[in-house]
């Protein structure tokens, strides 16, 4: 029952899904959770775990960006760097309850780097966000809902 490639697998996929690359861990989840080899609770708490460290990256490379912002390669021009972080000064860090979603959660959390937030509320708000989010995946794909 305990699958060490299945949560491998998950693990991986909510990572790389929580960065700024382009994949979606639902339906890894989905899959693992339909084929019902193992326990729900541990394929959230693998999928929630993954997801919050591929945040932590982003969060981490948030505190760093600024160090590169004249150098001609820099991706996000100096004004919508500068209109992300007027925003999150707005809404403050309570915005990270929205850092489950998709087109503006990843780029929240990086944000949050910018803006120095702490690491331990910056982990426990996203952490709350992402297993909400995947519990309520797990709710529908199961038919809980």
């Amino acid at each position: 029952m305990w699958d060490v490639g299945a949560y491998l697998g998950l693990l991986a996929s909510a990572f790389v899904a929580a960065t700024l690359l382009p994949l979606q861990s639902e339906a890894v989840l989905s899959a693992l959770l339909l084929a019902a080899a193992q326990p729900v609770w541990a394929l959230l708490l693998v999928a929630t775990v993954g997801n919050v460290l591929g945040s932590i990256v982003n969060w981490w490379l948030g505190r760093w960006i600024e160090r590169f912002r004249d150098r001609r390669w820099f991706a996000p021009s100096a004004e919508a760097l500068a209109r992300a972080q007027l925003r999150y000064q707005r809404y403050g860090y309570w915005s990270l309850l929205l850092s489950w979603a998709p087109i503006i959660g990843d780029p929240l959390t990086l944000v949050a780097g910018v803006m120095r937030e702490p690491l331990l509320r910056f982990v426990l708000i996203v952490t709350l966000a992402k297993a909400a989010r995947y519990a309520v995946i797990a709710m529908l794909v199961l038919g809980w809902a």
